[in-house]
């Protein structure tokens, strides 16, 4: 059996780049070396691209894997059928690539940016498609989409930098009047909470506007939902298939950055605590989502279902989640009967249909 060549793309310019050196680590290491020639290309926080030439993935996570020795500078060809270009002193030696793995979370990553570069480049790739994905990372454009397609959500007010700079007091105001308190404010194209902030008051909503135009020009502002925070993982092209319904404790006020890497207060339930109905109805809800939306591949699909009466209220979707061994979505469909290494065999095989 020959060999396919994969390459595996990781880091990244995004504040998201701590959290790619880890699921790609975790990826490498899942990946059948007797199936697979694998090609690991780290993006530096500068942009710089690197073929890691070490054999030792555990050094992604620290970022020790740009002093290896052995890396060669790398770029993905954006002429047709060149796949890898790697530089060797004054040359550059083309390397053939049958599928991309971008495991890149966040800007540049999941926002159609690599995406549009591997679609030129003719390469299939992991993952939604170039107009999907940038949908699904602004999460402005992400709220209309569902609102088209019917699908219940928290009410929300958008937040132009411009307009916060010219009257911060009369933004706070509008978005009070419309949603009450508490509210949740998110950049709106940013992933793994990076920026979200829970405000009680005026002063903390004007905080954490401020703290989320840091990261983007635009700004999601939602009323608090008051139930379990729900996730799927969905797998599939033209028939995808939703796997059982995972549940995230936060152990703290939500499930922030810190929560979800830094410590150890989360608690997750797979499967959810919820009825049999109210989980049929989250997994139906999370087809809808996925297929409007346009997704291919992969996405997960977050949830909240309220306390009183089991509402299912859609929150948001991630086209490229979290990949350590920990993370929900490789849980979730292990839960469902779908080993990590299997889940991997099958996302490549889903890229290479289109």
């Amino acid at each position: 059996m020959n060999k396919l060549s994969i390459c595996v793309l990781f880091g990244g310019v995004s504040p998201e780049h701590e959290v790619s050196l880890r699921s790609a680590e975790s990826v490498l290491n899942h990946l059948d070396k007797d199936k697979y020639n694998l090609f690991p290309v780290g993006i530096t926080k500068n942009g710089d691209w690197y073929l890691f030439g070490g054999d030792d993935y555990g050094m992604l996570p620290d970022g020790s894997w740009e002093t290896c020795p052995k890396n060669r500078k790398a770029a993905i060809s954006p002429r047709r059928g060149q796949g890898l270009l790697v530089f060797e002193e004054d040359c550059d030696v083309r390397v053939h690539i049958d599928v991309v793995f971008p495991v890149l979370h966040g800007e540049n990553g999941e926002d159609g940016s690599i995406q549009g570069l591997l679609q030129i480049a003719g390469l299939p790739y992991v993952g939604p498609h170039v107009a999907s994905s940038a949908v699904c990372m602004d999460k402005s454009l992400t709220k209309l989409v569902a609102q088209l397609a019917g699908i219940r959500q928290a009410p929300w007010e958008l937040v132009h930098r411009s307009a916060f700079e010219r009257d911060a007091d009369a933004v706070c105001e509008k978005a009070e009047q419309k949603l009450g308190y508490p509210l949740f404010v998110k950049p709106c194209g940013t992933g793994s909470s990076v920026g979200v902030s829970r405000a009680e008051n005026r002063g903390e909503l004007r905080e954490a506007i401020a703290a989320a135009l840091a990261y983007d020009a635009k700004v999601l502002v939602e009323k608090y939902i008051r139930g379990r925070e729900v996730e799927v993982a969905v797998l599939g092209n033209e028939t995808p298939v939703a796997s059982v319904c995972g549940e995230i404790d936060p152990g703290a006020t939500f499930y922030d950055y810190e929560t979800k890497y830094l410590t150890d207060t989360a608690k997750l339930y797979i499967p959810a605590r919820i009825s049999e109905d109210a989980s049929e109805k989250v997994r139906e809800t999370a087809i809808r989502v996925y297929e409007a939306l346009g997704c291919r591949g992969l996405s997960r699909v977050d949830f909240f279902v309220t306390f009183d009466g089991e509402e299912v209220v859609f929150n948001e979707i991630n086209t490229l989640p979290g990949f350590t061994s920990i993370s929900m979505y490789p849980k979730l469909f292990e839960a469902s009967g779908i080993p990590y290494g299997e889940l991997l065999d099958r996302l490549l095989e889903l890229a290479q249909e289109a």
